[in-house]
């Protein structure tokens, strides 16, 4: 699902009102109705329900009449607060304010209006947020700060409608008090704040509503960045042939592990196994070999020259190549180390790649987006760079990532003809293309040694299936990030390992097989 920022969503409606004649009023009341039903599914029948709207004076607020009037349609007892006063709203949002009782809509200019508020609160089933929009930046002040304090403080459930109240819709930015919401009905696009912190957490469950806009109003915008959605990571998941083998189902290779570092091996081998592939192999210094072989039933291994610092040696190559001639995709560079001479390997199996990719730790360490780019072949690469990895190979600092990540991703992409996932919170998954997704899922318990190479084993196992380097890099990341948010709630997120997420797999997969996404 396409992704966008305020000023494209202005945009798109701009075009759809002005340039295909849609009335804003038309717009607005599908918005506060589409909302409606949202409540009706999500909570029940409202009738009889005692429900509280805040609404301000722009059109926000005039979604929000909406919902009111729909929601007295079906009987629930609704009160109005109208942070100003009538004459100071815009010109639909007046239009639907006029439509509502009178005597259900309190004008709360003061405390004393406050007052009444909570008063209302106190007993209220739902609160709905319909104060700013999707235009709103900074901090809110005076009587909306305490506002939306008190919401906060209620303990009730709130829905936030299109934005949640002081949350910058754009960055993601809660510069002062900001609505906490149970659930977001965002009008017709998700917003890229949603996706970014501390957005997340205050956006809740993010609705869409679907309110007419035609699609060719938004490719006249044409925003290039989305968010995967679980129905469409269940539509790109490789379907299983029933008669299929175990080299029907992608034969993996994993070039990995150094001494010290074996867990980075294993972690790899085993998500590639728990994603569905039917052979994997590892490669690894062959005075290792054996600790794997007891460490990793299902994977086959194979033991390969050495350095004297029992890294992978240039010597190896000859052994990885018949490999690979033998594989349908590699997984290269979990804890390979720095070793000289195997960074040297490194570029030398890059250079003359000749199969699908995923370049990962070491491997992006011995290599510069230039010299990825320049493989021989067109095979499908994709790196998996954290943010001090990227900084090396943009050439810029940590902060500076951080300030643009999917510019920053972006032409990486491009230099390097790849897939680029850009770890963190949340993760952006960029394309040569100009193809950018912000990835919904995952959270902090992950930031945990070998999460990464839990990543590079499921991008590798897709790979190995055929998928293009972009969606096996947007479903991975997707995935990686499900299996995380699932272990969150079974154990919390302060105990998680990353092993934790290879055993939970399982279940994401069986998720996305079914259709049926537990939340």
């Amino acid at each position: 699902m396409r992704l966008v920022t305020p000023d494209e969503m202005r945009a798109i409606d701009s075009r759809a009102i002005d340039g295909l004649g849609i009335p804003g009023l038309t717009l607005m009341e599908s918005a506060g109705m589409g909302t409606v039903r949202f409540i009706e599914s999500e909570l029940g029948d409202p009738g009889g329900a005692r429900i509280v709207v805040v609404c301000g004076k722009g059109n926000n607020g005039g979604d929000g009449f909406v919902i009111a009037r729909g929601l007295t349609e079906l009987g629930a007892e609704v009160g109005v607060f109208l942070l100003g006063r009538a004459d100071e709203l815009t010109r639909d949002a007046r239009a639907n304010h006029e439509r509502l009782d009178p005597e259900c809509i309190c004008e709360l200019m003061d405390e004393r209006g406050l007052l009444n508020l909570l008063s209302e609160m106190a007993d209220a089933e739902l609160i709905i947020d319909a104060i700013f929009g999707t235009g709103f930046e900074g901090a809110p002040r005076g009587l909306h700060k305490e506002i939306i304090a008190a919401i906060n403080a209620s303990e009730r459930p709130v829905l936030a409608v299109d934005v949640p109240s002081g949350l910058d819709a754009l960055t993601g930015a809660t510069e002062g008090e900001c609505i906490r919401a149970s659930w977001t009905c965002t009008m017709a696009l998700p917003k890229l704040g949603f996706y970014l912190h501390p957005g997340r957490e205050a956006a809740g469950i993010v609705h869409v509503v679907d309110i007419g806009i035609p699609e060719e109003a938004v490719t006249t915008v044409a925003p290039l960045r989305s968010v995967l959605t679980e129905k469409e990571a269940s539509s790109l998941l490789p379907q299983r042939d029933p008669g299929g083998h175990k080299g029907t189902f992608g034969k993996i290779a994993v070039i990995a592990g150094s001494v010290g570092y074996t867990g980075a091996a294993a972690l790899t081998s085993l998500a590639a196994l728990r994603s569905g592939a039917g052979l994997v192999t590892l490669g690894t210094p062959g005075s290792l070999n054996d600790i794997l072989e007891a460490k990793l039933t299902e994977v086959i291994t194979r033991p390969l020259a050495e350095t004297s610092e029992r890294s992978v040696s240039a010597a190896a190559l000859p052994a990885i190549e018949s490999l690979l001639d033998s594989s349908d995709a590699l997984a290269l560079g979990p804890g390979l180390s720095q070793n000289g001479e195997t960074q040297e390997l490194i570029r030398a199996i890059v250079k003359e790649l000749s199969l699908p990719c995923i370049i990962d730790a070491d491997g992006l360490n011995a290599l510069t987006p230039e010299e990825i780019g320049a493989r021989s072949g067109d095979a499908p690469v994709v790196i998996t760079p954290h943010p001090g990895e990227m900084a090396r190979l943009c050439g810029r600092t940590m902060s500076e990532v951080r300030d643009a990540r999917e510019n920053v991703a972006a032409d990486v992409a491009t230099r390097a003809r790849a897939t680029v996932i850009l770890k963190g919170a949340a993760s952006v998954v960029a394309d040569a293309s100009g193809e950018i997704y912000i990835n919904p899922t995952g959270n902090d318990g992950m930031a945990s040694g070998g999460s990464g190479d839990v990543l590079t084993g499921i991008v590798a196992a897709l790979l190995g299936r055929g998928m293009s380097a972009l969606d096996a890099g947007v479903l991975g990341a997707y995935i990686h990030g499900r299996a995380g948010d699932i272990a969150a709630c079974a154990m919390g997120r302060m105990g998680m390992i990353a092993g934790d997420l290879i055993d939970l797999l399982a279940d994401v997969y069986a998720e996305l097989e079914s259709g049926v996404y537990e939340g």
